[in-house]
């Protein structure tokens, strides 16, 4: 059994482990806590018997738009609907909080997760790389 938990808690080492997995870099020691908490409207945990398995950062413009961030799932966990119920809690989390829009972007192998599991609408958007 999966729980899932906005707001819920969690270890740094845990996520920067999940991070790194998912994203494909070595494990960092980033302070996840103290980043949320100054800047997100909240995030969702996925635990199964007490382990981290999934993570998904709520951020937001202090106003009607969040913005989905670092949806991650542990690797022998993927493809079993944690990645869809972290969003649906995500969706429910910001729509409490009084949020208008959730934002994602995604990159293009995502695309049926995000569109056809999630339910987002596709739209245009513009990126600028500063780095």
């Amino acid at each position: 059994m999966t729980e899932y938990t906005w707001r819920g808690p969690f270890a740094d080492a845990d996520v920067n482990a999940l991070h790194a997995e998912g994203f494909g870099h070595p494990v960092l020691a980033d302070a996840w806590g103290a980043q949320l908490e100054r800047h997100s409207l909240g995030w969702v945990t996925a635990v199964q018997s007490g382990e981290l398995v999934g993570f998904v950062n709520v951020a937001w413009d202090g106003g009607v738009h969040a913005f989905l961030l670092d949806t991650m799932v542990r690797a022998d966990r993927r493809r079993t609907g944690i990645g869809r119920a972290l969003v649906e809690t995500a969706v429910a989390g910001a729509q409490a909080a009084g949020c208008e829009w959730l934002h994602v972007d995604f990159d293009d192998h995502l695309r049926g997760f995000y569109l056809d599991e999630c339910g987002f609408t596709p739209t245009g958007a513009g990126l600028v790389q500063l780095r």
